[in-house]
């Protein structure tokens, strides 16, 4: 890193001290359920249904076992619903098959689930095992990597590529979260706070409002 991504960092670790992943869990599974519950969808939506899942379906098996239609009412209000059902299905049936149950904690493992990218994979790997073998690039990361001058790169695999070359792996979870943390609060999409935000000193975006 140059000495104005260390600051960004250091400024942004003291901002949000915090920062952790927004999604509600209590284990590995449910973590990974969320997680792909979230795609195209927002944490907060995904947090209002999960509590009734969970209750429900407690482990990989009884996810595997699960009919479909119940499934898919359950997760409806999250978007491309009867795929996500279908993805839950699938890697939790080889989670109970291939790993009695536990989701495997190796990033080739968790790529072959059905409906696991690397940013699931790199989701679960990092906040529920605390292993940084990537750096979670979800919109927002994607958007303020480029923004804040971590990447010039649009596509997601890209940046993750930027970032795992310019940050110590030691910041590779960490990262993720508080680029999420900032990205929900004054650097947002459209008509972002400049006048908010504590890094706004140290950025160069064209679209900074000062």
């Amino acid at each position: 890193m140059n000495r104005r991504q260390e600051k960004i960092v250091e400024t942004l670790e003291t901002t949000y001290p915090d920062a952790e992943c927004a999604l509600d869990f209590s284990n590995p599974l449910q973590l990974l359920v969320a997680t792909i519950l979230s795609a195209q969808s927002t944490d907060k939506g995904v947090n209002k249904i999960t509590p009734a899942l969970f209750r429900r379906y407690k482990t990989a098996r009884s996810f595997a076992r699960s009919k479909p239609e119940a499934l898919e009412k359950m997760v409806h209000s999250t978007g491309f619903y009867r795929n996500k059902a279908k993805h839950i299905r699938e890697a939790c049936a080889i989670i109970d098959r291939d790993y009695g149950g536990e989701v495997p904690a190796e990033m080739d493992a968790l790529l072959a689930l059905p409906g696991v990218a690397r940013k699931t994979a790199n989701v679960v790997l990092g906040t529920a095992y605390g292993k940084a073998e990537g750096v979670v690039v979800d919109t927002h990361v994607q958007r303020l990597a480029r923004r804040l001058g971590f990447s010039k790169e649009s596509r997601p695999e890209k940046i993750e590529q930027d970032l795992m070359k310019t940050l110590p792996r030691d910041k590779w979870i960490n990262f993720g979260h508080l680029l999420t943390h900032h990205g929900r609060g004054p650097c947002k999409a459209r008509r972002p706070d400049c006048a908010r935000c504590t890094v706004a000193d140290l950025c160069q975006s064209e679209d900074k409002e000062l």
